[in-house]
């Protein structure tokens, strides 16, 4: 009898794992550099991919998408609750005063 090996799922596993793992620092750097308000962007992005991946045949890049979608969305909430961690001083805030200073010549 011979066997045959099948990777579907450990190549949706592991990188359903990697974009999971890179929204944790992309959410922590928009909120850094711009707050919440492109929060739409995740949502609209979020909805494209998971349109998207309702139009693919390919089990694998339908079900990435379909992760990208998923994490595009929770990445909305995740965005607020970064803003009240930096409120609760767990992160730290942007100064307001951020533009770079040009030394004096």
């Amino acid at each position: 009898m011979r066997m045959e090996l099948h990777f579907t799922g450990i190549i949706i596993a592991v990188s359903t794992f990697i974009i999971i793992g890179l929204f944790h620092p992309l959410v922590i750097k928009t909120e850094y550099y711009t707050g919440t308000k492109l929060w739409w962007v995740f949502l609209i992005t979020g909805l494209v991919c998971i349109g998207a991946a309702a139009c693919i045949e390919q089990v694998i890049v339908s079900s990435l998408l379909g992760v990208l979608g998923a994490s595009l969305l929770w990445s909305i909430g995740e965005l607020f609750a970064q803003k009240k961690r930096v409120e609760k001083g767990w992160f730290p805030k942007r100064p307001d005063n951020q533009t770079p200073k040009r030394p004096n010549k």
